[in-house]
């Protein structure tokens, strides 16, 4: 491992620092079977990727021309996936913050993929806020959620029980499922699920 002076993920430098060297234990480097199955499931729908880094999965979507944007805080991650893009799709990805940012369509889903598990603990109720505001009622976050506490990271390992605390005020629950072919460092430990959006509580 290359020898780094950001330990704090909450700091985009962290992540500079990661795509800059070319350390990135959690990138495909392509797109999960899991994510072009639910795609297919869904072709009409508009797609949010919060924590995009590579964003292979954005350029599969804008390939297909379904309406997609992909959002990183690191700006070598945004660097790093607007190259891979191409200029047709450089409007893809956006540098933001995906806490304050505002998407500019009503996404249909929103894509977790090494999202969640790259913040720590102190931001996970802040994620799930975020997401019910910006799904309406009938959206879907939908994606990789890697399960089982971790005693540091990233990754973090949230328990089974905790993610449904979480989610469950806002959402449901409608599909999981388990994962084949994991990259080394989420093997085992990842399930795909889809959580729907609940109508508002007035």
């Amino acid at each position: 491992m290359p020898d780094f002076e950001s330990r704090d993920p909450r700091d985009p430098a962290f992540w500079n620092e990661r795509f800059e060297q070319g350390f990135t234990p959690w990138d495909q480097a392509g797109v999960p079977p899991a994510f072009e199955a639910f795609a297919a499931r869904h072709p009409a729908e508009a797609v949010v990727i919060p924590g995009c880094g590579s964003a292979w999965e954005a350029l599969w979507l804008a390939q297909r021309g379904r309406q997609v944007r992909a959002i990183d805080f690191s700006p070598a991650a945004v660097a790093t996936a607007r190259a891979q893009l191409g200029e047709q799709y450089t409007h893809v990805v956006e540098e933001a913050d995906f806490f304050g940012w505002q998407p500019p369509f009503t996404p249909g889903w929103v894509y977790e993929r090494a999202f969640l598990c790259a913040l720590p603990r102190g931001f996970w109720a802040r994620y799930a806020a975020r997401m019910a505001d910006i799904l309406p009622e009938g959206g879907l976050l939908a994606g990789f959620f890697f399960i089982g506490a971790t005693p540091k990271g990233p990754p973090f390992g949230i328990d089974r029980a905790e993610l449904d605390a979480l989610l469950e005020p806002n959402f449901t629950l409608v599909e999981d499922e388990p994962v084949s072919g994991s990259i080394p460092v989420f093997a085992g430990r990842e399930r795909w699920m889809t959580w729907q959006r609940r109508a508002s509580r007035s």
